[in-house]
């Protein structure tokens, strides 16, 4: 069901290594999505949701009324909103230690340099939908920007052919502070979010993970607005001893792998008898999960069990695969920390289960994938600012500094830029 590989073969590293999922043909045709909705606006989107979504709505319907969200609270009962309330704060806490301060330094002259933060304006959020409803990912991004101090928050997400949203999406948005929501989704919601129509006003920024066809989306409009990330399929990656049950690696392997028949499950230990235990507990949790043939096609597809001579080794292949989520099963796992070098989130001990990261402990779930752990990051408050540097000189600091500004632009050819000092030098004396 989920093949066995030994490190460092040349199979575990082909089977293992971050893949690119994108196709040419779904690119060209999200660039002709994209370029029919920066042409004919709300008309391309209802056409679209008709065609993709089977869903017939009139131009009026693609924002969702207030009314709408408050039927929702019917709908979802006391305990999802008691549960989401404590996630919310749990995530909320979370981001606001990120919060960056404006920071300043006068040297000997008085002359001055430093850095201020400030939120984007207006950020859009894309949440998954259609045939299922995630709820966490709107808290997980829509709070971060609310820490941050975004002015306008606006969400999309596609409908169901009856034209509803889930009602624990739209409960989850007006928690987290968001009050615009569009019924559109797919590569022509990232569109809509970039260049506007008449309905939807644009942003400066798109977060928030999709299909293949959003993620292109927003790969084809980056640069007239920022994005996130270009998120692929999930991924989880377990280094274990054999000191943890192991149906304990066995759920969390399936927690990931029933994602998607793409979501990649890896394996990695130097403990053989344990690796075949696993894959034991692999089988019969499977047989009992609702979505095993997603699950199933993961594993065989995607997934494997590596075996390694040490945990040191284990490491090794880790950082080999820059994993989105990596689990630490191992005896002392805080004692391996400093060994992670590229990883999405960190999961330590036997009782830290990658779905609390998912729904619970704080950090964003929105995660970087394939490999791009290497050099991205979790989606933090830090997305939905911008920084501008600061410079103020006195006169004596710019003295100081007006000859070798002036050899230097002299250097490069550009006069005029030493000119800029020199006048001044001359009107000073």
């Amino acid at each position: 069901m989920i093949p066995l590989y030994e490190w460092p073969s040349f199979e575990a590293r082909e089977r293992i290594k971050g893949k690119s999922y994108f196709d040419d043909k779904i690119r060209v045709r999200v660039e002709e999505i994209v370029q029919d909705v920066k042409e004919n606006g709300d008309g391309a989107l209802l056409r679209y949701t008709r065609d993709f979504d089977g869903c017939l709505l009139k131009k009026e319907e693609l924002k969702v009324g207030i009314e709408e969200i408050d039927e929702a609270y019917e709908k979802v009962g006391t305990e999802f909103i008691r549960f989401l309330r404590q996630a919310k704060e749990n995530i909320y806490n979370f981001h606001l230690m990120q919060k960056q301060k404006d920071w300043f330094n006068q040297d000997k002259t008085g002359s001055i340099t430093g850095q201020i933060y400030r939120p984007l304006h207006r950020v859009g959020l894309y949440v998954p939908g259609g045939t299922a409803s995630y709820p966490s990912t709107v808290l997980m991004t829509a709070l971060p920007a609310m820490v941050a101090g975004v002015a306008e928050v606006v969400m999309v997400t596609p409908p169901g052919k009856d034209k509803n949203l889930p009602a624990t999406t739209l409960v989850a948005a007006k928690e987290a502070g968001v009050k615009e929501i569009y019924r559109v989704g797919g590569a022509q919601a990232i569109a809509a979010l970039a260049y506007g129509t008449d309905t939807i006003l644009p942003v400066d920024k798109i977060v928030g993970p999709g299909n293949i066809y959003v993620t292109l989306a927003k790969k084809t409009v980056f640069g007239k607005v920022g994005i996130d990330m270009l998120a692929g399929p999930s991924e989880i990656l377990i280094i274990g001893d054999g000191t943890v049950e192991a149906q304990y690696a066995a759920a969390d392997l399936l927690s990931q792998a029933e994602h998607d028949i793409r979501a990649r499950a890896i394996l990695v230990t130097n403990n053989c008898s344990w690796a075949f235990e696993v894959m034991e507990c692999l089988k019969k949790q499977l047989a009992e999960l609702p979505r095993q043939d997603i699950a199933k096609a993961s594993l065989q597809q995607f997934g494997a069990v590596v075996l390694v001579s040490s945990i040191e080794e284990a490491f090794e292949v880790a950082n080999y695969v820059a994993p989105e989520h990596l689990e630490l099963l191992i005896a002392d796992p805080w004692s391996y920390l400093a060994q992670v070098e590229h990883a999405g989130a960190v999961f330590l001990g036997k009782y830290t289960p990658e779905p609390l990261g998912d729904y619970w402990a704080g950090p964003s779930h929105v995660l970087p994938t394939g490999g791009t752990a290497r050099y991205a990051s979790p989606l933090t408050v830090d997305d939905f600012c911008k920084r501008s540097s600061i410079i103020s000189y006195s006169s004596q600091g710019m003295e100081r500094a007006a000859k070798p500004v002036e050899y230097l632009a002299q250097k490069e050819g550009l006069i005029a830029h030493g000119q800029a000092l020199a006048i001044r030098m001359k009107e000073g004396k």
